[in-house]
């Protein structure tokens, strides 16, 4: 198993170089990317904070998206991803803002995700979003799947901005 340091220290470093700033919204990942980039010391210098986006209930407390913006949209989607990661930026004023949704496991979701599916968002000076389907159906495996792909994605995005 991964350890949370090495997971996040190729993200962490980078925003550290840059003077930048990350919010992340993690969901089946459980608060994992958000752990692992606050585990490498000096985390404040890039970190400003995130929150664990696990249900609608969630995202709508937390993160104050009225019902009006999810009509015709569902989690464990890239336009969901990426709306989390735009309102996480946004409401806490960073550079970089980073979202997962999906399934970790062992079954899938009640939208028809198999265990494995997640999508990702990162939004900023450059904006990405994918989707992942690892085809496993353990739980924590995907959790550090999942988290490992968000943050080699952000890592992609801040070497692209220049």
């Amino acid at each position: 198993m991964p350890d949370l340091t090495s997971l996040a220290a190729p993200a962490a470093a980078l925003l550290k170089e840059r003077g930048q700033s990350i919010a992340v919204a993690d969901s089946s990942c459980g608060g994992l990317i958000s752990a692992a980039l606050v585990s490498i010391p000096g985390a404040s210098d890039y970190y400003v904070g995130g929150s664990t986006i696990y249900t609608r209930v969630a995202q709508k407390g937390l993160l104050l998206v009225p019902d009006e913006t999810m009509e015709g949209m569902r989690a464990s989607s890239e336009p969901y991803a990426l709306l989390n990661a735009r309102t996480i930026r946004e409401a806490l004023g960073t550079v970089w803002g980073l979202a997962e949704t999906g399934a970790s496991g062992p079954t899938g979701n009640r939208y028809g995700d198999s265990s494995g599916h997640a999508c990702f968002a990162v939004t900023g000076p450059v904006e990405k979003v994918i989707t992942l389907e690892t085809g496993d159906t353990d739980r924590e495996k995907n959790m550090w799947v999942f988290a490992k792909r968000a943050l080699d994605l952000l890592v992609e995005c801040v070497n692209e901005s220049k």
